[in-house]
């Protein structure tokens, strides 16, 4: 069974032997890392300066009481827009089981119902068919693609981007638009 919880501080070595363990398997999806980012120390401070910025609702997924992968909500924005832009990554060990779309469902329910957001945005590689899949089991929708979009493997690379919206979500799941 797949859950998510808000990331602590505290989750900060599981992660850092996560992502160390990954490193190859996420180098194609990824911005290039310093080496601090694989240290426990590096995970630590990550994980509470985005707590600090307030702007964030980092979580991580978990598979039997261990981290395997992580769901964000960045860039909450609140007022008028209730959107916020969402990120996920999954351990090589779960790929392909469903566990990112899992997560991606679970965000967008709290997403929606406890954080009362009205839009998120996602963005994917081009060539990243198994995370557009994940997206569109979700029922977000591509809207556009964007040039250089993000610097990712060292490169500025374009990105197909989708929004999930609301009432689209609630719709899907029978409830009233």
């Amino acid at each position: 069974m797949i859950t998510i919880r808000l990331i602590s501080p505290a989750d900060a070595e599981e992660l850092a032997v996560l992502v160390r363990a990954n490193r190859e398997h996420l180098a194609p999806w990824d911005p290039e890392r310093p080496e601090e980012f694989y240290t426990t120390a590096g995970q630590w401070q990550i994980i509470s300066d985005t707590l600090r910025q307030g702007n964030a609702l980092p979580h991580a997924i978990v598979e039997d009481g261990r981290i395997v992968g992580r769901v964000n909500l960045s860039n909450v924005v609140h007022g008028a827009f209730l959107s916020a832009n969402l990120g996920y990554w999954v351990a090589a060990a779960v790929a392909g089981r469903g566990v990112a779309s899992a997560a991606v469902a679970a965000v967008a329910e709290q997403a929606f119902t406890t954080y009362g957001l009205h839009r998120l945005e996602a963005g994917t590689l081009l060539h990243n068919v198994r995370s557009q899949r994940v997206l569109e089991r979700n029922g977000f929708q591509r809207f556009g693609t964007a040039p250089r979009y993000l610097r990712i493997a060292g490169d500025w690379q374009d990105h197909h981007l989708y929004q999930l919206l609301a009432e689209n979500w609630l719709a899907a799941r029978g409830g009233a638009a």
